[in-house]
């Protein structure tokens, strides 16, 4: 059945053509192209006939069908045999060139004899030679199949490499590629690197180039010691090779590359991502190299004792790494020995046998921002603590396990944690028997605990509705076990918890339910019934007392957090100052830690820092003696937090730098140590060191994902992507936002739409700065399209939508660039975004005035017009850009436009109108700049364009005079070498 409306007429036939051969290669190209032959046959004429079988066998070759490609041009070698002049001289130089293409279509193919491969070069030497065609092309041919079949290859090499290149040799891109494989085959690295210099430099490029040439350059780079460009080079040509079924060989070196360099995790994932090739791949030698790639990874990961791991694999069941290795192997193997069987040699077995004996290069390689190793991978991995502490040791008999925990818990110690881990696994398995110990006590007591842990955990996640009911639970679940006071504490957390749900998640629906009033009420009235509570409960040990009085202080402290009111600070005070009595009383070290804690955060919040300094170096002198050490980690962080807010990042750094050294000496969940990267990264940003600023940021990400703050996790990651796209590490962007584009919970819809819409907003940019402007344009269309529907958010949409339409615009589509335009500025109209929208109309109309020139020159000046309204609404709602005046900005953008489309009269009239508005720089001013480029345009637009160089210099030589005397020297340099070229052309 038809994919679409058939064509009617040649007229519609060649616009389905041009339409198809916009698509990406794949099925639907195919399918189409198969369609369009079948229309065309029913036309008297044989031309487009010809077109569309052209087409098809370029479908075929680079969709991954090597056996129906031969088939097409059999077809098209009939057609020109019997009706010559149907092709004219382009469709006859796509013919010849396509000889090549089916000799590399039976080469693929293990079933077509050795004999006829030979018979087609024979073929295409005669039918070159006949039409009086240099046979370059067919020497390469030659080479290549002495290659393939592993003969000796160097008088093949020489015949080709020594000819003189042709119109129908392959571009050059390719050719240096198969003389770098030629060096690498001899075992030369050095040599085939620098045959391979001007593709890896991004010199030389063509459909499948760079993409083959870097997939094969990767292990030579390892090999002589350049492991970072191996590194860049693998995240740039993984990029242009994932998901093809064309480019399956390149998947797998690239596949083969993660599990030589310490990377196993990376190369699952990326398998993950590229199972379809398992499936789509129609040429034997594509798969025969893929399967081989993907074996070295599997092979590596088994070796490493991960062999029970899931993996991605064909289609129909579930595979582990084990279990998909020996399908993989069978296959492989098999497809090898048809190869060699076919050419009477040994080679593509002999080939395959020297990468799986390949040993790693590298024990590891940080190939991305987001380092993973297999452990991180495994279903159900438990949380892992911070690498430099060794796991904690519980105990084995039961009895002591429960004593051990809950003493722990009620110290505070992080090891708490770890125990009750150990207990929920025992008391889920159906073999558990509880103790029976009066000191144990019962089973509904210890599931209580676990409970507890349980909730806490989803209260530090602020998933406050779970904790709130968790805490219900086990409140009912120790009145039953005869435990009062755990159960009032347990209450009293379901009412601290319950006053921390937001309004929309508690059911709110009035605007003023979720606002602040509302919940220092509903905290108000938790700790008022906290009091009740505590005043109604006799027989509490100190311990449950010093905790209620905690969680007294916590509600308190959580309303002066919410308001910031001066009246609320008191309140705070005299209920930490009640638990600091107590606990100093009955010799509780947590509890008078958390006591001082809650005074430095008080006067911080309050506004008097050094007061709160003043504390924190109490806390911290007092815990260097007296203890617990594991609060040391949380104080040096909130020490340096002030610091960072008192402009001192240096002091800051050092702080956090120690709170992290510390923090390494107990689980990091429990002592912060995801907020101490976050608060290094910023540290680290304000001294002017981004990199490592990214580093702590990545694994303040990492962290929260194993602790299960995946929310928390994707915000941090978001901010990583975009501090890296901004230090220019583009693909290191593209990389990390791919790895969480493919996380299960993203791919299943279940994290925010919002947060997700921003991951792949940053990408789009990424790919737009890394020159890659169909995936770009591609990206921001769907964006721009769901933004659409956000009616909670229309200012986003006005943004995003006109970004899209600058980059339909870069890409020649000025009537979608338009109608993504009107999106924004209906959207804009609802919730403005005066910079945003004026920057996109402005570069809008350069790019038509620059493409289409006079002709486009309407349409500009349209789209300035709308630029300066939105500059007069900015005015009127007292706007001030945060960088170039939006009404400067726009006369110089006519300016620009104007010259574009030849008009330099009004052009110099638009930039004399820009240099007036911004008048004359001064000498601390930022906009010097911006003045100087105005004066640079209109010298070139009058000296050079107007051809009145007199009056130019006069303007270039009195700008370079002042703003060399205002100390602007570096704005001065664009202006004198314009004037030197004046001055040499007069």
């Amino acid at each position: 059945m038809p994919t679409a409306p058939q064509p009617q007429n040649t007229d519609e036939l060649y616009q389905a053509l041009q339409e198809n051969q916009r698509r990406p290669y794949g099925r639907t190209r195919t399918v189409t192209a198969e369609e369009l032959v079948d229309v065309a046959e029913r036309f008297a004429e044989p031309l487009p006939l010809v077109r569309t079988l052209l087409e098809l066998q370029e479908a075929y070759t680079y969709g991954s069908e090597p056996r129906k490609s031969p088939v097409v041009f059999a077809r098209l070698l009939t057609l020109f045999d019997e009706q010559p002049d149907v092709f004219d001289d382009r469709l006859r130089h796509l013919l010849f060139w396509r000889f090549k293409w089916v000799a590399n279509a039976l080469r693929a193919l293990p079933e077509i004899p050795l004999a006829s491969l030979r018979q087609w070069l024979t073929e295409m030497r005669d039918r070159y030679e006949k039409a009086g065609l240099g046979l370059h092309p067919y020497y390469g041919q030659a080479y290549q199949l002495a290659a393939h079949v592993g003969e000796d290859t160097a008088l093949a090499y020489e015949l080709w490499a020594g000819r003189t290149r042709t119109r129908l040799s392959d571009c050059e891109a390719c050719e240096i590629c198969e003389r770098a494989l030629y060096h690498l085959t001899a075992g030369d690295d050095q040599r085939a690197l620098r045959a391979w210099e001007p593709v890896l430099a991004g010199k030389e490029s063509c459909q499948e180039e760079p993409a083959r040439s870097l997939s094969y350059a990767l292990l030579p780079l390892l090999r002589t010691g350049d492991s970072d460009r191996a590194r860049d080079l693998h995240l740039a040509g993984y990029r242009g090779c994932r998901r093809n079924p064309a480019m399956s060989a390149e998947v797998g070196r690239h596949l083969e590359f993660c599990a030589l360099t310490g990377n196993e995790a990376r190369g699952l994932e990326l398998l993950a991502e590229n199972r379809n090739l398992f499936d789509e791949v129609d040429s034997p030698l594509d798969q025969l190299d893929f399967l081989t790639g993907v074996e070295v990874l599997l092979q590596r990961v088994e070796v490493l004792g991960h062999g029970e791991l899931p993996a991605a694999g064909y289609a129909g069941r579930t595979w582990t790494v084990s279990g998909l290795r020996a399908e993989v192997r069978g296959r492989a193997d098999d497809l090898a020995a048809r190869f060699d069987a076919r050419n009477g040699t040994t080679t593509h077995t002999d080939r395959r046998r020297t990468r799986l004996d390949r040993a790693p290069l590298l024990d590891t390689l940080e190939l991305t921002l987001r380092t993973r190793s297999l452990d991180d991978v495994a279903p159900a991995a438990p949380v892992a603590a911070a690498p430099a502490r060794p796991a904690t040791a519980v105990p084995d008999a039961l009895p002591e396990l429960i004593l051990r925990a809950r003493a722990a818990d009620e110290q505070g110690h992080p090891d708490a944690r770890a125990c009750w881990a150990r207990l929920r696994t025992l008391v889920v398995a159906r073999d558990y028997t509880h103790p029976d110990d009066p000191a144990v006590g019962p089973l509904a007591r210890l599931r209580a605990d676990l409970l507890t842990d349980e909730a806490n955990r989803a209260h530090e996640r602020d998933e406050f509705a779970d904790a709130a009911a968790l805490h219900e639970e086990a409140a009912g679940l120790y009145d039953d076990a005869g435990a009062p006071g755990d159960a009032v504490l347990a209450r009293a957390c379901v009412l601290l918890a319950t006053a921390e749900i937001p309004a929309e998640d508690a059911g709110g629906t009035e605007p003023e339910a979720g606002g602040p009033e509302a919940k220092a009420a509903g905290l108000t009235a938790a700790h008022a019934s906290m009091v009740r509570l505590h005043e109604e409960t006799p027989g509490l040990t100190p311990h449950q007392e010093a905790r209620l009085l905690r969680l007294r202080a916590s509600a308190l402290a959580q309303r002066l957090q919410t308001t910031g009111s001066q009246e609320h600070v008191a309140p705070v005070f005299a209920e930490a100052d009640l638990l600091r009595e107590f606990a100093t009383r009955h010799d509780l070290a947590v509890q008078i830690s958390i006591a001082h804690l809650l005074r430095a955060t008080t006067y911080a919040i309050s506004g008097d820092l050094p007061t709160a300094v003043t504390e924190a170096d109490a806390l911290l002198e007092r815990l260097r003696t007296h203890g617990p050490a594991w609060h040391l980690p949380r104080t040096c962080g909130l020490r340096g937090r002030l610091q960072l807010v008192l402009q001192d990042p240096e002091a800051a750094y050092t702080t956090l730098a120690e709170g992290l050294r510390l923090a390494a000496d107990w689980p990091a969940e429990a002592v912060g140590a995801t907020r101490l990267h976050a608060d290094l990264a910023e540290a680290c940003l304000r001294l002017g060191r981004p990199d490592e600023a990214l580093r702590h940021l990545t694994r303040a990400a990492e962290l929260d994902l194993r602790h299960g703050s995946r929310t928390d996790a994707y915000c941090t990651y978001s901010n990583a992507a975009q501090l890296s796209l901004d230090l220019g590490r583009v693909e290191d962007c593209i990389a990390l936002l791919d790895s969480l584009l493919a996380e299960p919970d993203v791919a299943a819809g279940e994290l925010d739409d919002r947060l997700v819409a921003q991951l792949r907003l940053t990408r789009a940019r990424a790919l737009h700065t890394g020159e890659d402007l169909k995936a770009a344009t591609a990206e921001f269309v769907a964006l721009a399209a769901e933004s659409a529907g956000w009616d909670d958010d229309p200012g986003s949409h006005a943004m995003i939508a006109a970004e899209t339409a600058v980059l339909l615009a870069e890409s020649g589509e000025f009537g979608r660039a338009r109608e993504a335009a009107d999106q924004a500025l209906a959207a804009h109209a609802r919730e403005p975004r005066f910079e945003h929208l004026s920057n996109s109309l402005r570069e809008l109309a350069r790019l038509q005035a620059q493409q289409q020139g006079e002709e486009g020159l309407p349409d500009a000046l349209a789209l300035l017009a709308q630029a300066g309204q939105v500059a007069d609404e900015a005015r009127a709602a007292g706007y001030e850009a945060h960088g170039r005046s939006l009404d400067t900005a726009l006369a110089y953008e006519h300016g620009r436009v104007y010259a574009y489309a030849g008009a330099y009269e009004d052009a110099l009239a638009a930039l004399e109108k820009a240099l007036g508005l911004l008048g004359e720089p001064g000498r601390e001013d930022d906009r010097a700049g911006e003045w100087a480029e105005c004066v640079r345009l209109a010298g070139v637009v009058e000296g050079l364009y107007l051809e009145r160089p007199a009056p130019a210099l006069t303007r270039l030589d009195a700008a370079i005079t002042r703003l060399t005397a205002l100390g602007h020297t570096d704005e001065t340099e664009s202006l004198a070498s314009l004037a030197a070229r004046l001055r040499d052309e007069d």
